[in-house]
């Protein structure tokens, strides 16, 4: 099994061949021009994976309205995830539309540096936000025993694509920040210069200022 270490934050992801309950699949190509979430959980038939699935289901189209892919994984055979599918929607009403890569060597698991240290090889219950241009943009990292908030995954990919097309910060639980609410953060200045143009926004009533280095507006 290749291993190495977590890829970097503004790292492009490693390229990968891999098969999936939806065929054969090529990352980050297949999701050119869209954004995706690529997560791994320790294995199928297991109970926390499971409500982590159905979850991630139910919010399927909330992230495809954001231009936002999911697509899972395990050190499983493609034979085990097709009958684990089948069964969340056999027993549990729920059927799974996003696909499930198949790590059976753990070449991909390996790469991502997600083998869950201690445990064989079972594959820790990571998240990796990817961008429309291959970039890792965000990553979270779960022990087994502890399933995810998919609420917080949405907000994350929300957060980073209001983030680059307005040029902004996003606060703390954003969009219920204790401090400044719905706001976003302007991103402070950099030289005195712009520190002045700053707080003449704010008198004019462009942006709120509580201090020239902390500035954020509605958008």
């Amino acid at each position: 099994m290749e291993e190495r270490g977590m890829p970097l934050l503004g790292e492009k992801i490693p390229e990968f061949e891999v098969q999936t309950t939806h065929g054969k699949m090529k990352l980050p190509d297949d999701f050119n021009g869209k954004w995706f979430v690529l997560f791994s959980h320790p294995a199928d038939f297991t109970p926390v994976c499971t409500t982590e699935f159905v979850a991630f289901q139910k919010r399927y189209n909330k992230f495809k309205e954001l231009n936002t892919e999911l697509i899972g994984l395990s050190i499983d055979q493609v034979f085990s995830h097709i009958k684990w599918v089948e069964w969340i929607k056999d027993k549990l009403d729920v059927e799974i539309k996003f696909p499930v890569i198949a790590d059976d060597t753990g070449k991909v698991a390996g790469k991502l540096g997600i083998v869950h240290p201690g445990k064989g090889t079972n594959t820790v219950r990571a998240v990796f936000i990817v961008d429309p241009q291959g970039i890792m943009r965000a990553m979270l990292y779960y022990p087994q025993e502890l399933g995810r908030n998919m609420d917080e995954i949405l907000r994350m990919v929300k957060g980073l694509q209001i983030g680059d097309e307005n040029k902004v910060a996003i606060p703390a639980n954003w969009p219920e920040n204790e401090i400044i609410g719905d706001h976003v953060i302007v991103p402070p200045a950099s030289d005195e210069k712009t520190a002045k143009k700053r707080l003449e926004s704010a008198k004019k009533g462009e942006i709120e200022c509580f201090d020239w280095w902390l500035c954020h507006k509605k958008l």
